[in-house]
């Protein structure tokens, strides 16, 4: 049954039970603590050599960062073309969150100059959050009506901060506590990260008991299995696509632009903590603010949509994203109020870009091939992207400046805008066999 209350509420708890991740682990804490990590691991040239490689101290997370969405790119559509021919797309939802609860909560046995165990577990938790996505998306045409879908997608984001933020608070009330309760820093962080793991685990009973299995549109061909017909229809996926250019398109768009948000997203503790040198309390309250006030935001592009169209929406968010990497460029160090203006600038239209441009793929993907097609948009959705951290990686590296690196993400921003200026959601939805959008 297209927009039922009660389902639309469970699928928006998935995005509150995994914020704790995105927010606590990849945006907060992990970022400076594991660079920490891998600075007491360095030789006395501040590199270390995971698997022989030089790799300098601070570029580490980036390049973890780049090396787990490396692996999503060959695991997710896979996975998403078995979905697709199965009644299991709820089951492997609920087995990746798990996995990447479970990783999340191994984080607390990060210490010392265990650099290796960190990154490990980050790259399991990253994949696992990626695929749980993978499937978590592709319930959103089952469950909203097309006119419907802005405006639960938002609603599903805007949850999503409410969540990340509450769970920050409360990391927050801990680290700040932490000399009165005895507690070192490093116990702290590690207490920090663990929780996020918690909370995911928790909370994704919520989704799982809520989301109802529905029977796949395709039936399995005879004498295929699950993992052989993955790889057939994969290529039958990308064989397909160019039937569909308005998706193409798009995706494209999204691919090039999502990159820049997600590398902000990751990498914006590590560029206020080394580059401004704004202190870790300082940095968690910047974050924690952008949590509620990406809540309103989220809301609010979902209301913008409905008045001047989702892709216009989409490009005004882009607009903003140039304007704050170049306003991150000039801050000076050490200036807390135009740190927490910055995420204020961010707040606004993070929300909104990310969950419009999801509701808007939705109306591209022919029936029966949800799991699959998200799968490719997972692959640089909120599990992160590879091309701009690792554009950022290098730059820190080969210049020793982080505000090089941070301005260098101003042209996925750019490239996207202009490639999404050629987008037709209605024909694009016309194209796949699904029913356009009253705007688009």
């Amino acid at each position: 049954m297209i927009d039922n209350r009660r389902e639309q509420i469970g699928w928006y708890f998935y995005d509150w039970a995994n914020s704790a991740f995105s927010s606590t682990v990849v945006t907060v804490f992990l970022g400076p603590y594991l660079a920490s990590v891998a600075a007491k691991a360095a030789d006395a040239n501040g590199l270390v050599y995971p698997l022989g490689i030089p790799v300098a101290s601070g570029s580490f997370f980036p390049y973890a960062v780049s090396l787990s969405v490396l692996l999503q790119v060959l695991f997710l559509p896979i996975l998403g073309a078995i979905a697709d021919y199965s009644q299991i797309k709820k089951q492997l939802m609920g087995v990746f969150a798990y996995i990447g609860a479970f990783a999340t909560i191994g984080l607390y046995f990060l210490e010392g100059s265990n650099y290796l165990l960190g990154g490990g577990l980050f790259l399991v938790a990253n994949l696992a959050f990626g695929a749980s996505m993978v499937f978590y998306n592709a319930y959103l045409p089952d469950i909203a009506s097309p006119d419907r879908r802005d405006a639960v997608s938002s609603q599903g984001w805007a949850l999503g901060y409410l969540g990340g933020g509450l769970l920050l608070v409360l990391n927050l009330a801990l680290f700040n506590s932490r000399q009165s309760l005895g507690i070192p820093t490093d116990v702290a962080v590690r207490i920090c990260l663990a929780s996020a793991g918690v909370w995911w685990a928790i909370f994704t009973i919520i989704p799982m008991l809520a989301l109802r299995v529905r029977a796949p549109i395709k039936a399995l061909p005879e004498g295929e299995r699950f993992l052989t017909v993955g790889f057939r229809q994969l290529g039958h996926t990308f064989r397909q696509m160019r039937h569909y250019p308005q998706t193409i398109t798009f995706l494209v768009a999204y691919l090039l632009y999502n990159d820049g948000i997600q590398a902000v997203i990751a990498l914006a503790s590590v560029f206020g903590a080394e580059e401004l040198k704004i202190e870790q309390s300082y940095l968690i309250l910047t974050i924690l603010m952008v949590q509620f006030v990406a809540f309103a935001g989220a809301l609010a592009f979902g209301w913008m949509a409905k008045r001047v169209g989702s892709k216009r929406s989409i490009m005004i968010s882009l607009g903003i994203w140039v304007g704050a990497v170049i306003f991150a460029y000039v801050i000076p160090a050490n200036n807390v109020p135009l740190f927490f203006v910055l995420g204020g600038i961010i707040a606004v239209v993070l929300g909104g870009s990310q969950a419009l441009s999801r509701s808007v793929f939705s109306l591209m993907i022919p029936a029966g091939q949800e799991s699959e097609y998200f799968s490719l948009y997972e692959v640089s959705e909120r599990g992160t992207s590879w091309l701009a951290p690792l554009l950022f990686g290098l730059g820190l590296q080969f210049t020793g400046n982080y505000r090089i690196a941070i301005v260098s993400l101003m042209i996925f921003f750019i490239l996207g805008l202009a490639i999404l200026s050629f987008v037709d959601i209605r024909r694009a939805a016309q194209e796949a066999g699904n029913e356009a959008p009253a705007h688009g």
